[in-house]
């Protein structure tokens, strides 16, 4: 059964909400430990913990034997979102909330044009059109604005 668009809208639109609000965090702690890195790896360890007792919690506890078959590439999401934390807390400090966000928003888009061009990963190739690269380009826009 097909999920409702609007409702996932809604779901990531307060996970880039949550996003703007993990960074300034992050980088709080970063300072109040001095380490940036330290600040990622404790970060990343509160939440594994409640992943894990959410996964249990569900039921779901059994399924993580199955990573142990995944092919290895498929394992690397977390050293993706390791490096997104610590790039983020590193980087607030320098930037502010706002440009942060643009500019990952922006990274993300231009990566997305190229992954759907693709379609990597079983998902369905879309082509690059002038409407997305018109939505990229005033993204791009928007980190001028924010910053100058």
């Amino acid at each position: 059964m097909p999920q409702p668009p609007l409702f996932a809208m809604i779901l990531v639109a307060v996970a880039g909400a949550a996003i703007a609000l993990q960074s300034p965090i992050n980088s709080a702690l970063g300072r109040h430990i001095s380490s940036s890195l330290g600040a990622a790896t404790i970060s990343f360890g509160v939440g594994f913990v409640l992943l894990v007792t959410v996964t249990l919690a569900y039921g779901d506890g059994g399924k993580l034997l199955g990573a142990a078959q995944a092919p290895r590439l498929l394992l690397t999401g977390g050293i993706l979102g390791a490096f997104l934390v610590w790039a983020t807390l590193y980087s607030v400090p320098v930037l502010g909330v706002l440009t942060l966000t643009a500019v990952l928003i922006l990274g993300q888009i231009t990566a997305a044009l190229v992954i759907d061009h693709i379609g990597i990963f079983g998902l369905a190739a879309r082509e690059i059109s002038l409407p997305r690269i018109l939505a990229a380009l005033m993204v791009a826009g928007g980190v001028v604005l924010s910053r100058y």
